[in-house]
């Protein structure tokens, strides 16, 4: 079963299985034999692989720029990465963690180096042919040498030997701390003003990818939906997601709660049977050249009781209310102010009782990166940040229902990239 955490863990893993030369992008297409297997909703899907423009080296290495005009900007002398997105974001290098450093250090003036464990160094070479970084520095450290002193003294060799590193906020502390004692001159300081700097923000590239995703994902869950049937498990009904977006030519999939399991946000590791008249909520996405969607679902299998469908319409107001609300500008907040109100006035309040969490997240290439639409977020929103608008009413020993789509700030307003659903019962319609 694939709850809304193990599908972010899924995400995380592309990063590990790039390492080996797969990634999410690069999902195999089923067979004939396999595609004849499926449900007729879902063998009819042909792949959307083709509309997929890759980032560009140039894009990266502006990207790069931009980050040393933040860096200026903060006093800051250097950025530390290691493997995740955000070194795929500047790089397009896709590393596995493990106790063993790798790394790319950007100077604020210039050229970036990389060092890596010697045995490693021609895995490493493979990932810079093509990439901003195609003549980089490699510093390479064997098993018995500290990859620390390596970082230290390429500083020094561009002339820092005292100022402040930005650490990348999911870089190992071992890995800070480590640099830390190798240059004691220097300070250790967040990067994240850098980093979040550059990537809360995208450009029209960045957003034609994430709209291919969430179109994806919704066309995935409208085939899955097709083919649901009762007596499945949520198991099952994963599965048909999962196969649906592999018929797309993307790795995706999707969480499924079922009936009272609807009310967990983040589900339960119960088994679940689908009846007829239970409510299903789905929660999940795919990735696209790296960027992700995240969009949930929730419908009944055949008639839904007034009281569900009472429910959705407030929970459908209260999406709305905070799209109309998102525009540059105004505070973060003030979104997930908006919808909030909606549902509390509704009778489904104080605070946190029954809407239990923020309305929504930054997205991109991580399923959760900054900014967050939360109560006390006082940032502006600005035109190219992109969230999911996800309000939730979870009534406990009952059902739940969560409308998820992902919303971008306009220049004048905001605007989904998938339409909203209507219907408990005509969710896809």
């Amino acid at each position: 079963m694939v709850s809304r955490r193990s599908f972010l863990h899924t995400s995380s893993l592309g990063a590990a299985l790039a390492a080996t030369g797969m990634t999410g992008d690069a999902v195999a297409q089923p067979s004939a034999g396999a595609a004849a297997a499926l449900p007729p909703s879902i063998a009819a899907l042909t792949s959307m692989k083709a509309l997929a423009r890759p980032i560009s080296a140039d894009e990266r290495r502006a990207r790069i720029d931009k980050a040393k005009r933040l860096m200026a900007a903060q006093k800051i002398d250097a950025l530390m990465l290691t493997g995740g997105t955000s070194l795929v974001y500047f790089t397009n290098i896709r590393w596995g963690l493990s106790e063993r450093l790798f790394s790319v250090v950007i100077p604020v003036k210039g050229t970036p180096f990389l060092v890596t464990p010697a045995f490693e160094e021609d895995r490493a070479r493979e990932q810079l042919v093509g990439g901003p970084l195609a003549d980089t520095d490699v510093r390479t450290w064997e098993e018995h040498e500290s990859p620390y002193e390596r970082i230290a003294q390429a500083l020094r060799d561009r002339g820092i030997a005292s100022g402040r590193v930005g650490v990348e906020e999911t870089v190992r502390h071992v890995f800070s701390d480590g640099v830390a004692k190798a240059a004691p001159t220097l300070a250790t300081v967040s990067g994240t003003p850098v980093t979040a700097g550059c990537r809360m923000v995208k450009d029209a590239h960045e957003l034609e990818l994430m709209r291919l995703a969430s179109a994806v994902t919704l066309k995935a869950y409208a085939a899955a939906h097709a083919a649901l049937k009762e007596g499945m498990t949520q198991s099952d009904f994963a599965r048909l997601v999962a196969q649906a977006h592999q018929q797309l030519g993307f790795q995706g999939g999707a969480g499924v709660q079922v009936g009272e399991y609807s009310a967990l946000p983040h589900g339960s590791i119960t088994p679940q049977v689908i009846r007829e008249g239970t409510i299903l909520l789905i929660d999940g996405g795919c990735s696209v050249e790296g960027y992700a969607s995240d969009i949930s679902r929730t419908f009944v299998l055949g008639k839904a009781t007034d009281r569900m469908k009472q429910v959705f319409d407030i929970e459908l107001r209260a999406q709305t209310a905070a799209l109309k609300a998102a525009r540059p500008g105004v505070p973060c907040e003030a979104v997930d102010a908006a919808a909030r109100k909606v549902i509390v006035d509704a009778g489904f309040g104080p605070d946190y009782k029954y809407f239990t969490h923020r309305v929504g997240h930054g997205m991109g290439m991580d399923g959760h990166e900054w900014p967050y639409l939360v109560q006390g977020n006082t940032l502006p929103l600005a035109p190219g940040m992109t969230f999911s608008d996800e309000p939730g009413i979870y009534i406990r020993g009952e059902f739940g229902v969560r409308l998820e789509d992902d919303l971008v700030i306009t220049e004048t307003g905001a605007e989904l990239m998938t339409p909203q659903s209507t219907s408990l019962e005509t969710p896809f319609a």
